[in-house]
């Protein structure tokens, strides 16, 4: 099976500093993957280079078999892209800034009442997205992603700023588009990988240290929380 998700030798410099160092993965069509690291670690780098947001130093990415810097455009009608904290145009209502994304993309309208049903908006499909709270606006983000129904999902910290409820939402309804897509989570949130995750990625200092299953990391008994300090601050190896 031809991998959606193809990362190879990607690496990100700024000036002196590498953020991002010969990274490569690959995800299929029915995983969810946990991209772990503590802040500063390279997480956010690598996804907007994925999402073809940032030109990488070095090495490739494609999406659904596409080059996100050669052929960008086919790249992105295959992805949906939640960076974090997703840009809105804050005096638009949910509703207009839906419709308008959807025409940017060429999508169809019809598309926006079933993003909102989704990301449970409906309630304030006519308010101003400058006066929601921080969840809700991080769900307007998520269902601008999800409008034209891609292959590929990329949510870098999708359920920052939600409460308990709104989070065991996002994640039931990541579950759910689960076994059609390809999706990356970032998130320095441990609980987010065992609660929807297939497989794990930790990073740290630009570069994987650890790509394997939560059960597989944690297979002698220790925690996810105590497998990622080892790996992360050097405390001891990892399973």
């Amino acid at each position: 099976m031809t991998a959606l998700i193809e990362i190879e030798g990607l690496s990100r410099r700024f000036g002196a500093f590498t953020a991002v160092d010969g990274v490569s993965f690959s995800v299929e069509r029915g995983e969810v993957v946990g991209f772990l690291g503590p802040n500063g670690a390279g997480k956010s780098t690598t996804m907007r280079m994925l999402a073809g947001f940032l030109p990488p130093s070095a090495g490739t990415a494609r999406i659904a078999g596409h080059d996100v810097q050669n052929d960008g455009v086919a790249a992105r009608r295959h992805l949906g892209f939640l960076p974090e904290g997703a840009p809105t145009y804050p005096e638009m209502t949910v509703e207009g800034f839906l419709r308008f994304c959807a025409r940017v993309r060429g999508c169809d309208p019809a598309t926006v009442p079933a993003a909102m049903a989704v990301t449970q908006l409906e309630e304030v499909r006519l308010q101003p997205i400058e006066t929601l709270s921080k969840g809700f606006r991080r769900r307007v983000g998520l269902a601008s992603a999800l409008l034209h129904d891609p292959d590929v999902l990329v949510l870098d910290e999708p359920t920052d700023g939600l409460d308990p409820n709104q989070k065991h939402e996002v994640r039931n309804l990541i579950r759910a588009m689960a076994p059609r897509k390809a999706i990356i989570i970032s998130t320095h949130i441990l609980e987010e990988v065992s609660a929807v995750c297939t497989r794990a990625i930790i990073i740290a200092h630009g570069q994987v240290l650890a790509d394997s299953t939560p059960g597989a990391l944690t297979a002698d008994g220790r925690d996810l929380d105590t497998v990622f300090r080892a790996l992360t601050l050097g405390e001891g190896e990892a399973a």
